[in-house]
């Protein structure tokens, strides 16, 4: 079985550098370039998807739909767990603005934010569910930032620290027990024009 995580383009809060956590914000008019450059990409590699299942949030869904659509590859239900973590108050915020309210440490507050042992229980409930329900086949899952990063640290403690980006693909492919990974942040289509995807 192989999965490509994606985390989902560009929105205008995260222009904004403000946290969108499970607020339901849409892509802007770049996120969906981005994700018809990543469509571009699929199409010219080797690897074959059959489904693609997104977190349901509106960013989330439109990526999915629009890889969908470029790849003729059918879309699943969304799956909740896959949803981005929980920041409670500080979502819609800045930086300046956290630390205006709450001070440098606001980190360290519980300001109603989703336990990361949580985050990482459910991405790895659904991953197991995955794999029992589908090991033969390739799924593309669209899906959030601190959800994959999280994911990761989960599988692979401390390996993998860098950020995630905006219509990043990381590819993991497992045959028995441990999920080995292919791909890590690969963000190289949003760098090359169009004649250069088409080549």
């Amino acid at each position: 079985m192989r999965i490509g995580l994606i985390r989902h383009g560009l929105t205008d809060w995260n222009a904004a550098g403000r946290i969108q956590g499970q607020t339901d914000i849409p892509l802007n008019g770049e996120g969906r370039k981005q994700a018809e450059r990543l469509g571009r990409r699929l199409q010219s590699e080797s690897y074959q998807w059959d489904y693609i299942v997104t977190s349901g949030l509106s960013r989330a869904q439109e990526t999915g739909e629009i890889l969908s659509q470029m790849l003729h590859v059918p879309m699943l239900e969304p799956d909740a767990r896959l949803k981005e973590r929980g920041f409670g108050q500080i979502e819609g915020l800045t930086s300046d603005e956290r630390v205006a309210r709450w001070g440098k440490s606001w980190d360290t507050l519980d300001l109603g934010q989703e336990h990361i042992s949580e985050i990482q229980v459910r991405a790895l409930a659904f991953l197991d569910d995955l794999w029992f329900s589908r090991a033969h086949e390739n799924i593309l899952i669209v899906t959030h930032g601190a959800f994959l990063a999280n994911l990761l640290t989960a599988l692979y403690q401390d390996q993998y620290t860098e950020r995630i980006g905006n219509l990043s693909l990381t590819i993991l492919e497992k045959e028995r027990d441990d999920w080995i990974p292919l791909l890590y942040n690969c963000t190289q289509h949003l760098t090359m024009d169009t004649a250069e995807q088409s080549e």
